[in-house]
């Protein structure tokens, strides 16, 4: 990975501003703009962590892998929160993956240096544990929506998650890694992007999906957007 331009700035992730002067003056000489490319996997499941990583610009998908190699995304990590809790929560390796979804900047700290800050149970341990308990809420509701939810509702939940962590109205994504984030034929994605894009509310060309009708795309969501969303202001944004 190259060196992102000194012009990035860290305070575009959520967690990194919400800290005291102190706390930020601490981690700021440890953290490294890095690049993350589209479908760069950041860890494999059961790696240990070196690193944590601070989105500001990307979007990280968490996969879990069956042994037959069909994936699932289990949750999204963008400028809302930090890859690798497990550095702080004390199982230093875990059971997924971490793919990059939407490409762009991501800030990482050496896992001992955030480890060490997190055990000083000040502002960035009560930052981390709010963000986990939000994680922990958009994986359970993840799970509900792709049991029980269409296709349709599926695709519309990851578009909106993925508009909240984005700085503008378009992806650069293909079919084939939206299936694999939903856990479903390339054949459905297709489909159903072309439904949203014959009614105006998206965009899809070679790669790129734009945002046309953010409203239209929350009238046809699924319930679980909604609650991903309010819980997450509700732990990240207590006086919003």
């Amino acid at each position: 990975m190259e060196a992102a331009s000194p012009s990035q700035n860290p305070l575009l992730n959520h967690l990194l501003a919400e800290l005291p002067g102190d706390a930020y003056q601490r981690l700021l000489p440890n953290l490294e703009g890095m690049p993350l490319r589209l479908g760069e996997e950041i860890y494999a499941a059961g790696e240990t962590l070196k690193f944590v990583y601070f989105p500001t610009t990307a979007i990280v998908s968490l996969l879990y892998t069956m042994e037959d190699g069909r994936s699932a995304e289990i949750g999204v990590v963008g400028n809302d929160g930090i890859l690798g809790i497990a550095v702080f929560m004390g199982g230093e390796s875990v059971p997924n993956r971490a793919v990059v979804q939407s490409e762009g900047i991501a800030f990482r700290v050496p896992a001992h240096v955030l480890a060490s800050e997190f055990r000083r149970a000040g502002t960035l341990q009560r930052i981390l544990l709010r963000y986990t308990q939000s994680l922990i809420a958009q994986m359970s509701q993840t799970a509900v929506c792709n049991r029980l939810h269409s296709v349709e509702q599926q695709l519309c939940r990851w578009l909106l998650l993925s508009h909240d962590r984005l700085p503008s109205n378009e992806l650069i994504m293909t079919q084939e890694l939206i299936a694999d984030m939903l856990g479903v034929r390339r054949e459905a994605v297709s489909q159903q992007a072309a439904r949203l894009q014959d009614a105006g509310l998206i965009s899809y060309h070679r790669g790129r999906i734009t945002i046309l009708d953010r409203a239209g795309l929350e009238a046809r969501v699924c319930e679980c957007y909604g609650v991903v969303r309010r819980e997450g202001n509700r732990l990240l944004n207590p006086g919003a």
